[in-house]
């Protein structure tokens, strides 16, 4: 296979550009609530308005806590040894904040969401993209990640609670291009880790088309007993294609696990397209 068809994914330099607009955003769709918009049910399990809000605030404090102010995160509870160990401390995390920030009335959350946006939007702008990050990007099966790779994975985390929370109040979405694009060129690194248990042999590829004005084109290819994530389009093997507003409720958990296959068209082998149904770019 020629290497002018597949190269590799490039860093997403400019995700931290777009976090004042989008906490600017975060703030206007919160504060046009009213009392009863703060309680309404989110497609985020139980969480209301408020506890996505909550939510938000929490992974402020925690960037600026320990990204910026190097503050050492607490030990978890018990051992953390593996990738499901993970996913239940941060679960646990979340659920223990969100239970406290229910004594906050809805003017204070917002009054400290105002607050945290800013300065980790001031906070990511003064980072170099190309130092070590001081977690890695987990969900993409990383080991360890470049700041860019980390900046990146919050902006979707943002983005995307900010999407429940303005579907849940009838706010329109944020789908415009410049959101969508580098959401769904990041949400891909995911797949890697999401065919990690799915066997093939060496040198076989599957291509995803994300279609639309965000959208793009990537292969994953089968070397050395793993998958390898490319962007391009392979040649030959399984080609996947689904719409980009079906992609990124794909990656977010936004799609009924009912419907998550019907969103998919494919040629190729089932075996191998079907676990594209399966990709989420969320730790889960």
């Amino acid at each position: 296979m020629s290497e002018a068809v597949l190269r590799e994914p490039p860093p997403l330099l400019g995700c931290p550009a777009l976090f004042p607009e989008l906490h600017a955003r975060l703030i206007d769709a919160l504060a046009s609530l009213d009392e009863a918009g703060w309680e309404r049910r989110t497609s985020a399990g139980e969480w209301r308005v408020r506890d996505v809000a909550a939510h938000l605030l929490d992974g402020d404090l925690r960037k600026l806590s320990f990204h910026r102010d190097g503050r050492t995160p607490p030990m978890p509870q018990t051992p953390i040894g593996d990738y499901a160990d993970l996913v239940r401390h941060l679960n646990q995390l979340n659920r223990d904040w969100v239970e406290a920030a229910g004594r906050p009335s809805p003017r204070v959350l917002l009054d400290l969401l105002r607050w945290s946006g800013a300065h980790v939007s001031a906070f990511v702008a003064a980072l170099d993209p190309m130092a070590d990050a001081l977690f890695p990007v987990a969900w993409a099966g990383e080991e360890r990640s470049l700041v860019w790779m980390d900046t990146a994975r919050e902006y979707t985390e943002r983005w995307h609670h900010q999407q429940q929370i303005r579907a849940a109040a009838g706010a329109p979405l944020l789908e415009e291009r410049r959101f969508l694009r580098p959401l769904i060129h990041m949400s891909v690194r995911a797949l890697p880790r999401t065919y990690a248990a799915v066997e093939a042999p060496e040198g076989a590829c599957v291509t995803l088309d994300v279609t639309g004005d965000a959208g793009g084109t990537w292969t994953l290819r089968r070397e050395g007993g793993r998958w390898i994530l490319y962007e391009g389009r392979a040649p030959a093997g399984v080609a996947v294609t689904m719409d980009e507003r079906f992609a990124w409720r794909l990656f977010f958990k936004a799609v009924p696990d009912a419907e998550r296959r019907a969103g998919l068209s494919w040629t190729g082998q089932t075996a191998l397209a079907e676990p594209m149904s399966a990709a989420l770019a969320v730790m889960a």
